[in-house]
């Protein structure tokens, strides 16, 4: 039964074959990726994460998550409008340092909640910064200053006498 079926299918690849159904398909003619690399046992989770562009983050245990999230925190509330809201981006995040303080789970690594009051101050900083480069962009350039140009004749009426 299986030889029969065996050489059904391969009657249906020759027959494509020769109709010319496998020619010019996507890959044709490039190497197999991965092929000469040693096994990899996430391989799959790696083309996961790159085929659908996921930052490589997610992997990461909760506290180095955490470490990396608490050294972008300048970065992400940057953007911030209000110093309320930065206080309350960075009290989020150490609600989440705290909770895994009380429950460690994965490698301990030493995680300290951010300082609300150094992040605050370098938004404050990093906001003043931008305004004055944003006045200093605004303010027109001074024009520089003009020599004696070239003198002009002046018109005179045919009449009249110097």
């Amino acid at each position: 039964m299986s030889d029969r079926w065996e050489a059904a299918a391969e009657a249906q690849i020759r027959t494509a074959q020769e109709r010319g159904e496998f020619d010019n398909l996507p890959g044709a003619g490039k190497p197999l990726p991965g092929r000469g690399m040693p096994y990899d046992e996430s391989w799959w989770i790696k083309s996961f994460l790159e085929r659908e562009k996921l930052p490589s983050d997610l992997l990461l245990p909760t506290p180095l998550l955490l470490r990396r999230r608490i050294e972008r925190v300048p970065d992400e509330v940057r953007g911030l409008p209000t110093e309320a809201a930065v206080r309350a981006y960075v009290a989020d995040l150490n609600r989440e340092v705290v909770a895994w303080l009380r429950n460690p789970t994965g490698p301990q690594v030493v995680v300290r909640p951010a300082n609300v009051d150094e992040v605050v101050a370098g938004w404050r900083a990093d906001r003043e910064r931008a305004h004055a480069q944003a006045v200093a962009a605004a303010r027109p350039a001074a024009a520089p200053p003009r020599g004696p140009g070239p003198r002009r004749r002046r018109w005179r009426w045919p009449w009249r006498r110097p």
